[in-house]
């Protein structure tokens, strides 16, 4: 058991998957938990081993079937399994020849391009894939000071949320490790310079719409290369591609997706911030505080297991819903303001969004912004602390599962 375990939201979902599933892969960025989640809810029960050891990973490749024997009934924690992609296939027959007994495998990886087609080319339909993100919010609550300022300079990944002394070290080693390591070895990217530049500019245009031709351009690269790369971000959990709402509502709204990083932690080294109490007063203020209740709602979702049910909208004219979710039947828009004192003209795109949606459709909203408490607002809207954001988006997932 690894000292210090803060229990993960994710640890719910991966214990019902468990139980319905031969196999359950929980995949995700590098060091956002995954060996930990696995060691502590796996159960005493369960054999482990990580194929980081080279001499494991040397077993494994050269004899598969063998590996797989020496847990006879015992279950196992297969940790880092993008390095073996070759025992997926006697995994699979294994699994075939017990496909009622649930919960015998547990896998993790980091590296999603290979893992992920690997994993659907031979476990297909035998296994429940989960993504284990940053830590939420919530999950913090009871362990870190809840201050936009500790989470705009340390982020969300467990090391620097958890030891504050040691991020700027960890969070320069994480961005030269996932450039020069991970993409490098995975995408074959020739020009890592160019890729550089490339994340660099999407932390300056964090919460603003993803324009290819706008990308291409500043960083002379094709538009093909540039839609290539936004998605090579996406699929490693760097950033999160917020598609926009158009369902009806009017032909002449954007249809570009928004761009947000995943980590604020990365934005403000990327924008060389010099702290988090400058970064909450200056320019990316209002952008990272988007970007964290974003990041929230995607979390959310993730850890109940579920495909996030998101979007934004902005009128021809120019008024913008920051989020929309959907809970249950209806739909749910969300203003987000770093503002600590709501006022009628922060309402208007809410106001909007549900006259145009339909009552019967649309809730009145939510307003997050930095108040101390709920508030009523006019219009039916409520006004919500961002402190309490990620406890109202479990309510509502619930209510929809």
């Amino acid at each position: 058991m690894v000292s210090m375990y803060l229990k993960r939201q994710l640890a719910q979902t991966l214990k019902r998957a468990l139980q319905q599933f031969p196999a359950v892969l929980v995949t995700g960025p590098r060091q956002a938990g995954k060996t930990t989640i696995l060691q502590n809810e796996a159960g005493e029960g369960f054999a482990y081993v990580c194929f980081d050891d080279p001499v494991e990973r040397s077993f494994a490749v050269a004899d598969p079937i063998g590996f797989l024997d020496r847990f006879d009934d015992r279950p196992a924690v297969l940790d880092e399994i993008h390095y073996v992609p070759d025992l997926l296939p006697p995994l699979k027959l294994r699994i075939d020849r017990e496909r009622q007994r649930n919960g015998h495998w547990l896998l993790s990886g980091s590296q999603q391009f290979h893992l992920m087609r690997n994993v659907g080319e031979s476990l297909a339909g035998r296994v429940a894939i989960l993504d284990q993100l940053p830590f939420s919010i919530g999950e913090l609550k009871d362990r870190a000071p809840l201050s936009l300022e500790a989470f705009f300079w340390s982020g969300c990944y467990p090391e620097p949320a958890l030891y504050p002394e040691k991020r700027d070290l960890w969070v320069r080693s994480y961005v030269q490790t996932y450039l020069e390591r991970d993409l490098r070895q995975l995408q074959n990217i020739r020009d890592l310079r160019a890729f550089e530049q490339f994340l660099a500019l999407a932390c300056a245009r964090h919460a603003q719409e993803f324009n290819s031709a706008f990308f291409s351009r500043e960083t002379g690269i094709t538009l093909p290369t540039a839609r290539s790369w936004v998605g090579i971000l996406e699929a490693s959990y760097q950033v999160f591609l917020l598609p926009p709402f158009f369902n009806n509502l009017g032909k002449r709204i954007t249809k570009a997706p928004k761009l947000y990083l995943l980590d604020p932690a990365i934005v403000s080294y990327l924008t060389r911030q010099p702290s988090g109490e400058a970064a909450l007063a200056g320019a990316m203020g209002g952008a990272l505080f988007e970007g964290l209740m974003i990041g929230e709602a995607v979390k959310a979702f993730s850890n109940a297991g579920l495909k996030p049910m998101i979007w934004y909208w902005r009128s021809h004219d120019g008024l913008e819903v920051d989020l929309i979710l959907q809970s249950g039947a209806k739909l749910v828009p969300i203003e987000i303001k770093l503002t600590t004192t709501p006022a009628v003209p922060h309402l208007n795109s809410l106001k909007r969004f549900r006259a145009l949606a339909g009552e019967d459709l649309c809730e009145p909203g939510i307003l997050i912004c930095r108040v101390a408490e709920r508030q009523s607002l006019p219009f039916g809207i409520t006004a919500l602390p961002w402190q309490d954001f990620p406890g109202w988006l479990a309510e509502r997932i619930a209510l929809s599962g």
